[in-house]
């Protein structure tokens, strides 16, 4: 019986599903099991095997292959892990590893890849833009990523991995030469201005109060907090500038936004206005969507790894 089995893999849960088809609705079966991350490597290696064993003891259904998201992504020339904040997989040959354990075909994404594939190809991407060439989806939360997908001649989507597998990485882009540091070495990156935390820690530069960003969004809102309304201000603004950088060069069908910031419903409102300023056209015309898929976006996309 057809099916198409992925894996979540997070510092601190793995997640697995079962689809027995390329749709939300179509789950046989999904189960979380602990990470235990800080057991090093060939720890996660045995549990992802353990998560594969319970998924087949479960329902009774053998996979042919297994797509997994990881935090970090793939160097396709040396094949190892990179960028992963699960540091223990950097520079470990995680997707020769993983075939060799589980002896069958095993895709690999990072989870801002995995998020992508499965809005365009069975969240809401599909409402607006079923037809769509090429689609962005971008994850704005902790930290900034993103992700591209493209359909192919057959009809069929596919993640744009890149060279060096670093495609969609608009999150280290320079957004403010000189601006904070990052940890990849650069200043000023997207991920430095846009994140979660960045915007917090401006609220706090320009403040002197620590507030988490929900409640920076309110006191915006309200309108008495000539901070809070600097904050935000800033946020659309460089918010605008960087998602143009993508639309002139890609010019995608679709953007969708996720990660906790992409819950700001002024990103949706005023981003496009902000993002007409900047854009390379008489006007901002690409869509800018809400995710439909939540915390299951990222398996449900690793899951589509596996679809031929």
């Amino acid at each position: 019986m057809q099916s198409y089995w992925g894996i979540d893999l997070g510092g601190t849960k793995i997640e697995g599903v079962i689809l027995s088809s390329p749709s939300p609705d179509a789950v046989v079966f999904r189960h979380r099991i602990d990470t235990e991350s800080h057991k090093g490597y060939q720890h996660i290696i045995n549990r992802i095997a353990t998560l594969v064993d319970i998924m087949k003891a479960e329902t009774g259904y053998q996979p042919e292959a297994l797509g997994i998201g990881t935090p970090g992504t793939l160097d396709p020339a040396r094949q190892t892990m990179k960028g992963s904040n699960t540091t223990c997989l950097n520079g470990m040959p995680l997707h020769r590893d993983l075939q060799e354990r589980l002896k069958i075909p095993v895709s690999i994404a990072n989870d801002a890849n995995c998020f992508a594939l499965a809005e365009a190809q069975m969240g809401t991407v599909q409402e607006v833009a079923p037809n769509f060439r090429s689609v962005f989806g971008v994850i704005m939360g902790t930290g900034v990523g993103g992700g591209v997908v493209l359909r192919g001649n057959d009809g069929q989507p596919f993640v744009l991995n890149g060279l060096q597998g670093i495609g969609g990485e608009w999150g280290h882009n320079i957004l403010e030469p000189g601006g904070d540091d990052c940890y990849c070495g650069k200043q000023g990156c997207v991920e430095q201005v846009l994140s979660g935390p960045a915007l917090q820690r401006y609220y706090q530069k320009i403040s002197g109060t620590a507030l988490k960003l929900p409640v920076i969004v309110e006191r915006y809102h309200q309108g008495n907090d000539p901070h809070a309304t600097a904050t935000i201000e800033r946020l659309l603004e460089s918010f605008g500038q960087a998602i143009t950088v993508l639309v002139n060069i890609l010019d995608p069908d679709a953007i969708v936004l996720g990660g906790g910031v992409g819950n700001i419903d002024l990103l949706y409102t005023e981003g496009p206005k902000r993002a007409a300023n900047y854009v390379f056209n008489h006007s901002f015309e690409t869509p800018i969507l809400r995710p439909k898929l939540g915390d299951s976006a990222g398996v449900f996309g690793a899951a589509m790894l596996t679809v031929r």
